[in-house]
Order: C-alpha cells, then structure tokens, then sequence
C-alpha cells in the first residue's frame, strides 16, 4: 500500500474554518506553492487535490500545479463535491458541476475524482429514496468519467453506511464507479469501521485515513462531527490494523491518505502540517509490522 495526503487536512489554511468550531490559523496556503511543497517533504507517493482549494478551471493555473506535482514524483486525486456533494440526489446542479470539472482531470494528470453524495445534514432523511436518486445521478456522471478516462470514487461522507453504499455502487453497475473508504466517517454513523471496510473493500480505489475520538464530556453523539472529531491517525479510536486486514485480503494497492477535518481538542493547538507527520510516521510502522506489507510504505 502507498501513503498519502488529501489536502483536505490544511482546510483551514485554505480558507475554510468552521464557524463556532474552529479558530483562524492566520496562516494562508496556495496548492502548487505551498502544499504540493510540504507533500514532497513527506515521502508520500500520492495526494488528493481538494478542488475548492485552487481554481481548477484556470488552465494555466493547473498547468502549473500538475508540473509542480510531475517534479515531485506525486500521483494525484482530484476532490468533488464538499460538503454536501449531489446532496442525497436531489441537487440537479451539483450533477452538473461534477459534469464540468471530470473534463479537468486531464489535464492535471488525474485518473480518480472522489466524489460525494450527500453529507450528515441528509443523514436522518429516508434513505431510500436518497439511494435511488443517487444512483441515477451517479449513472449519468460515470458516463461522462469513462469519456475521460477517469474512474469516480465515492466516499462514506457521514451519509450512508458500508451496506448503503454497496447498495449505490451495484445499482450503477460500472467500473467506472469504486469507492473512496474514509475510515472515521463510519464511527459518525454509528457503524464499526472494520465492518465497513469488510463490505466495501473489493470496490475501494483509495481511502481517508481519519481517525476520530470523542470532543470531551457532554453533549450527543447525533451531532455527529462535533461529538466525533478527528485526531492524529493511530490516536483514536479506528481498529487500523483491522481495516488494513480487511484492504490486504482484496489486494489493495491504492493510497492510505492521511485526512483531518475537525481537530479534536487535545490537539487543536499543534500544527496542521505536525498531526499530518505523525500520521504518516503513525502508518509506516503500522505497515511495516505487517508481514505481507513491510516496506511497502
């Protein structure tokens, strides 16, 4: 298995900073000038590209970023879809602009767009019909993937558990249609991720390799993302050794990539890029104590 970072975990020096959840870092980042450097610092072989983050559809712009990440020898995945994705099916626009950003892949050197469906403001909603419209929606977009070569990989966003995904995923019935495992996601829907990975793990293309505690004493763990925060890989509470087994009995070769949303509150005072390091260092001698994966990482 190879090692990763989705840009996702410096959210906050991207601009985004959850309102009455999070405090300004003051620190400021571009992609190609200041996380594509940090990557290449971290002997990771692959990236997620969050396309929120940088304007993907200035051609010099990501001209630029895909030379930035050639040089550094970095594969790469593009982002779709924060943070409410096709929002359980029912957003005809957001169909739309997932339409318009596959044709970008390209040209950034991307063969895999994660994408989402929905997110946990539509977690409590019927999910059947969430299902249904999700597959139509999804079916329409694989079409215009497989015209670009790329390959959609949908992610458990604090939506649908392993056997609802599974559901989605047959529905489409193309190959063009996998699965982006996030390891704590599960944890936020009540689900055991070890589980979640057994169901999924012959569909999984990549992962977020998040790892999630509990925000203290108090409050209810229906509010999900502030009840479940997320922590330094191998801090919390993921059986990683258990999801690695699950990915290892279907031959994964893809991404262990390292994602942090909301810090956790041992931890919100160190640095961004400090958690992301020991991740990795965290994953690498997971790896490496395994028997069919040792130096791997």
């Amino acid at each position: 298995m190879k090692l990763g970072i989705d840009s996702y975990s410096f959210h906050r020096y991207f601009g985004e900073v959850y309102p009455d959840l999070q405090q300004d870092p003051g620190i400021t980042w571009d992609m190609t000038e200041d996380f594509v450097p940090f990557a290449a610092t971290q002997d990771v072989e692959e990236v997620a590209l969050e396309s929120i983050f940088f304007p993907v559809f200035d051609d010099g712009y990501c001209a630029n970023l895909s030379a930035a990440l050639d040089e550094a020898g970095l594969e790469r995945i593009l982002g779709w879809g924060h943070p409410d994705g096709l929002r359980g099916g029912t957003d005809e626009e957001a169909l739309a602009d997932l339409k318009r950003h596959l044709p970008r892949a390209p040209g950034l050197g991307v063969k895999i767009v994660r994408m989402v469906a929905s997110s946990m403001l539509y977690v409590d909603e019927p999910r059947a019909p969430q299902i249904t419209n999700t597959i139509r929606m999804i079916k329409e977009a694989v079409e215009v993937a497989a015209e670009y070569d790329v390959t959609l990989a949908l992610e458990n966003h604090i939506d649908f558990t392993g056997p609802e995904m599974l559901q989605i995923i047959e529905g489409v019935g193309s190959e063009r249609l996998k699965v982006n495992l996030d390891t704590g996601n599960p944890i936020r829907v009540y689900e055991d991720p070890v589980e979640c990975a057994r169901v999924l793990a012959p569909h999984v293309i990549s992962t977020h390799t998040k790892d999630v505690t509990t925000g203290g004493k108090g409050g209810s763990p229906s509010t999900r993302f502030p009840f479940f925060p997320s922590c330094p890989t191998g801090s919390g509470v993921v059986d990683f050794e258990g999801v690695v087994a699950e990915l290892e009995k279907v031959g994964f070769t893809g991404s262990l990539g390292i994602e942090l949303d909301l810090i956790a509150p041992p931890w919100v005072d160190t640095p961004e890029p400090q958690l992301v390091t020991q991740s990795l260092d965290y994953l690498r001698q997971l790896l490496a104590s395994r028997p069919t994966t040792a130096g791997a990482a």
